[in-house]
């Protein structure tokens, strides 16, 4: 009965991560997709400009 248990609990915390990753994915990719494209350039802008990248 222990063996089962385990089995059970791993196979648990491997599809947790799949799942979490999955539900963020559809998350971003939604709200990315009602935003207005000015607003979302605008962002992506900035954080080239933060994390060092040139983009002129």
């Amino acid at each position: 009965m222990t063996t089962l248990t385990k089995t059970r609990a791993l196979s648990r915390s491997r599809f947790a991560p799949a799942l979490f990753a999955a539900i963020l994915g559809v998350a971003v990719i939604s709200l990315t997709g009602h935003v207005q494209a000015a607003a979302l350039h605008d962002a992506a802008h900035d954080v080239r400009h933060a994390t060092g990248f040139p983009c002129h």
